[in-house]
């Protein structure tokens, strides 16, 4: 090398050097398990626990990290492992793909692997997040909505002991409406103790706990008299046209829950259903939900955003979502005892969106 060419070379030895610092770094899709601790051990008619194992995602690109997260349904054949699985399996074609077609890599992922709805979920979560956060925008906004029309949301009250029950219905003195879990024998019972310590106005999901229409009819009757006001999923899901009978029946709304999944489930529910439960969990994210919104509206039904035990991650992703619907069931992150962030807020009952860009979350 002669000396022309030797100080060429260390002229530009330093700008290579800085633009390698400076260059974006590769996108990454990382995940980790994370164990929620609840307050009080949980129990519906299909499960009893003290916490759950939930996947929590993070999407990186051009210096902002979006968040997502996966609330695996057993049911459904899912958990955190499987999620975790899916999400890595799929995190060499995501980040190869422009995150701002999300619409256009969410329909890849759909098309690309069926079921593991909860891990569709946390993706779509962490790329609407990083697209939120890259406009400077929260997510509420970048669909048109007010924050001040988000309703109230409603507390549960999972299935224990009658005394258990009392003291779970004085803690939630802030929240002016109480769901309450039925679907056992000792529903009755659940009811009694709840009405013994509020008057407040009450939602009951019965999970598909009464496999009997007359057993339905009758227990929803006497629960119209204990001023609820509708009942989730009296049924089992496939017993769509028993429940259709039970509809013309009671005088309260019937909402669907585990019946309603995903899009194309809604328009066979009218008649029998008076509105749906729209879980992200269930039907695989914001986008989903927002589409099955749309579908249950063009019906007349009445639309609820419900989920599962979650962190402030995916209970404030559906809360942005939430001033188009006429019910929330969105405290699973009150439910816990070591949620890792803070978005959404609740202020006697009322939810509280977050005005910071995508779902606006901050470290607990």
């Amino acid at each position: 090398m002669n000396r022309r060419k030797w100080m060429l070379a260390a002229a530009q030895a330093p700008l290579a050097a800085c633009a390698a610092r400076t260059s974006p770094a590769q996108p990454r899709l990382e995940s980790e398990v994370v164990r929620l601790k609840l307050r009080h051990t949980w129990t519906t008619v299909m499960s009893s626990s003290q916490h759950r194992d939930n996947l929590h995602v993070r999407y990186t690109a051009d210096g902002v990290t979006g968040r997502g997260e996966a609330a695996p349904i057993v049911r459904y054949q899912e958990s955190a492992e499987t999620a975790r699985q899916m999400v890595e399996a799929f995190a060499p074609l995501l980040v190869q793909r422009d995150p701002w077609q999300f619409a256009k890599v969410m329909d890849f992922l759909f098309r690309w692997r069926s079921g593991q709805y909860a891990a569709k979920a946390a993706v779509d979560i962490a790329l609407m997040d990083w697209v939120g956060q890259k406009l400077g925008v929260p997510l509420y906004r970048y669909f048109g909505l007010d924050r001040t029309d988000a309703p109230v949301t409603t507390f549960s009250i999972g299935i224990d002991t009658p005394e258990i029950t009392r003291q779970k219905t004085r803690e939630a003195a802030d929240f002016p409406v109480l769901k309450i879990k039925v679907g056992l024998d000792t529903d009755e019972a659940t009811i009694e103790a709840v009405r013994s310590v509020t008057r407040k106005p009450l939602r009951v999901d019965a999970n598909e706990g009464w496999k009997d229409k007359e057993e339905a009819v009758r227990k929803i009757n006497w629960l119209e008299k204990q001023g609820v006001e509708f009942v989730e999923q009296p049924m089992p899901a496939p017993m769509l046209e028993e429940t259709r009978w039970v509809r013309s029946r009671v005088h309260i709304p019937i909402l669907a829950d585990e019946a309603c999944l995903h899009p194309a489930d809604i328009p066979r529910l009218a008649g029998a259903f008076d509105g749906v439960n729209i879980k992200l969990m269930k039907c695989g994210g914001i986008l989903e939900a927002f589409r099955m919104i749309q579908i249950a509206k063009s019906l007349g039904m009445k639309t609820m955003l419900g989920c599962m035990i979650e962190s402030s991650i995916g209970i404030s992703a559906a809360a942005h979502l939430s001033p188009l619907v006429d019910y929330a069931d969105l405290d699973g992150n009150l439910l816990i005892a070591n949620d890792p962030y803070v978005g959404v807020k609740v202020e006697k009952g009322r939810l509280i969106l977050p005005d910071s860009p995508g779902l606006g979350l901050r470290p607990a």
